[in-house]
């Protein structure tokens, strides 16, 4: 629950808890709630142990129990933990079961990192998504070529299954038995824009539930087709299937449909975050609104404003104009807004979504809690929030109690300390090492014939003249200048004063695992002074983590120097062109200067 808290600590990965209704009730009614595992003792532990618990304790099997607490107690804790750090998200499981196609024989036990595709154990995402934006003309939807693109992808994805190479056999006896697939979209922010609809605002909602319904009856009426042209999953039961919470609520011509032509796959729509996909198309994410319109991106000819395409086109058409009501980014629209949007769409899709609130920086945690109770009261499946800002406050500086004042020493002045002056030619050694900024190579320079006598560091990280690269040469200008300057304490001895205050210094990405681990750029200058010095590196990294009692605060951020229509978001810099537009969306951070995205 409180692992993104701690910057670097899980990086790449998206944190979720499975949230059951029996819980939610407990919350609700304000009762204890017991956390519990199987006992690994039992010798039928590593034979039939596939996640459900339930299943576990039906069969009579032990169970230990660790702590009895009130459930709102660790409701609270997931609350507090995604208001300050956007994770973890919630995943219903319990509703995600009751909706599920294939509840009559194995259980949804997990979902992929994103939240979007709920999995039995050994399941597989197989994922594609339709560009909407593609289906708009003259401020109406193309209907008949978007449903020609539905069933060309459902087509598409189904022959995916039998030509994927799976590493696991249980992997591919899963998939072959039920042939699980997930359609999407992208761009549904562009289709928005281009019928002149607000999105969020109620003519929008309506507008979603009729879109999205025609996708997935679109897509069910293939995968019957495929049926009856090469055979429904081994799995199939038309009546058992036929009686899931999602197929109950389909028109009765699906469920006709699927009775006398059978089901070629279990699911078949899962809305994915597309944070790669659709910026490479140059169109919104998934089923995400843009986040800003316009942004600044500097070069070696200086800077320059970059608009989103859609936004540009319209900006050049309507020159001096104020912006229309219907362009609407996340920022503009009510945290309420975006479940509302989510709940709209999650009646039509069969697995889940991924899908993020955005919630400005005054959000508090008592609103966020209601968020998250909205996504349940609305049927949702999962979800998660983001508060602008919640991930780049993140220097943390400890309260010091203020001590009383003392008398006032006398100082002695004495001459201006200078630096040892450098020799025409030194030795010394170059690190190539991985960082989350990019591949850095970290100089070491000696003046004596050991690895200890250091004298500078040279840090060269990213392109000439970006800030990444400002920033790693003032870096190694402060170590070398400790190194130069007179002291009492050895250069070794410095060197190791200066390992312990950047040792363990966390980002929000990180790199390796254990002593590989490389958790900044810091991280990285203090991890090779160990390697030069002969100091074993630290598996932990802890060095410079503040202790858990210390009271914490959020210390301000420097203006990362946006375009002054989206200076209430904070991007941090790309690892890759070292453009400050690297931003958070749907989990994911992406940059808008060069496309690069983690997901």
């Amino acid at each position: 629950i409180n692992s993104k808290r701690e910057m670097g600590k899980i990086t790449n990965a998206n944190i979720s808890v499975g949230i059951s209704d029996a819980f939610m009730d407990a919350v609700k009614h304000d009762r204890d709630w017991e956390t519990l595992f199987p006992d690994t003792t039992d010798p039928e532990y590593n034979k039939i142990w596939d996640g459900n618990i339930d299943t576990w304790k039906a069969a009579g099997h032990k169970v230990n129990v660790y702590h009895r607490m009130k459930a709102r107690t660790i409701w609270d804790a997931i609350i507090e933990s995604a208001w300050a750090s956007a994770e973890p998200g919630v995943f219903f499981i319990d509703r995600y079961n009751k909706m599920s196609n294939s509840w009559y024989y194995s259980s949804i036990q997990c979902t992929n990192p994103c939240g979007e595709q709920g999995l039995p154990p050994w399941g597989v995402c197989n994922l594609g998504s339709i560009n909407l934006s593609k289906f708009v003309k003259d401020k109406k939807v193309q209907y008949k070529e978007l449903g020609r693109a539905v069933r060309d992808s459902v087509r598409f994805l189904d022959n995916v299954i039998d030509d994927t190479p799976y590493f696991f056999d249980e992997n591919k006896d899963q998939q072959q038995s039920e042939r699980r697939i997930g359609l999407g979209t992208m761009g549904l922010a562009d289709m928005l824009i281009k019928m002149e609809l607000a999105y969020g605002s109620d003519d929008s909602l309506t507008f979603i539930d009729e879109l999205f319904q025609f996708i997935c009856v679109e897509a069910y009426a293939e995968s019957a087709d495929l049926a009856k042209e090469k055979g429904s999953f081994p799995r199939f039961d038309a009546e058992k299937l036929l009686q899931s919470g999602f197929m109950m609520q389909m028109p009765a011509s699906v469920r006709d449909e699927v009775r006398t032509k059978g089901l070629r796959n279990v699911t078949l729509i899962t809305q994915a975050p597309t944070g790669t996909t659709g910026t490479m198309v140059n169109t919104s994410t998934g089923i995400e609104p843009y986040y800003f319109w316009e942004w600044e991106r500097t070069g070696r000819m200086g800077s320059n404003i970059e608009r989103v395409k859609v936004y540009d086109d319209w900006v050049k058409e309507n020159p001096g104009k104020e912006k229309p009501h219907y362009f609407v980014s996340a920022m503009d629209l009510a945290p309420e807004g975006h479940v509302k949007v989510q709940a709209a769409i999650q009646k039509w899709v069969d697995s889940s979504i991924s899908k993020t609130g955005n919630t400005p920086r005054e959000y508090t945690v008592e609103q966020t809690e209601k968020l998250y109770e909205l996504l349940y009261d609305l049927g949702c499946k999962g979800g998660t929030t983001y508060r602008d800002g919640s991930r780049d406050t993140q220097v943390l500086t400890a309260k010091q109690e203020k001590k009383k004042e003392e008398p006032k020493a006398v100082i002695t002045t004495f001459a201006e300390p200078k630096a040892r002056v450098r020799s025409t030619v030194l030795r010394g050694t170059t690190y190539r090492k991985a960082t989350p900024i990019g591949t850095a190579y970290i100089t070491v320079n000696c003046d004596g014939p050991n690895p200890t006598d250091l004298f500078e560091v040279f840090i060269n990280v990213a392109k000439v003249g970006s800030d990444v690269a400002a920033d790693a040469e003032g870096l190694g200008r402060l170590v070398s200048l400790m190194l130069r300057m007179p002291s009492a304490l050895s250069p070794e001895q410095r060197a190791q004063a200066i390992i312990a205050q950047l040792i363990g210094i966390g980002s929000g990405r990180s790199l390796g695992f254990g002593k590989n681990r490389v958790m900044s750029l810091p991280d990285a200058v203090a991890q090779v002074l160990q390697q030069h010095i002969g100091t074993p590196v630290s598996e932990t990294h802890s060095a410079n983590l503040p202790d858990e009692e210390d009271e914490i605060e959020e210390a301000g951020q420097l203006d990362l120097g946006l375009a002054p229509s989206v200076t209430s978001v904070k991007p941090d810099i790309c690892p890759v062109c070292g453009n400050v537009t690297f931003v958070n969306i749907e989990g994911c951070k992406k940059c808008f200067s060069c496309g690069y995205s983690e997901c």
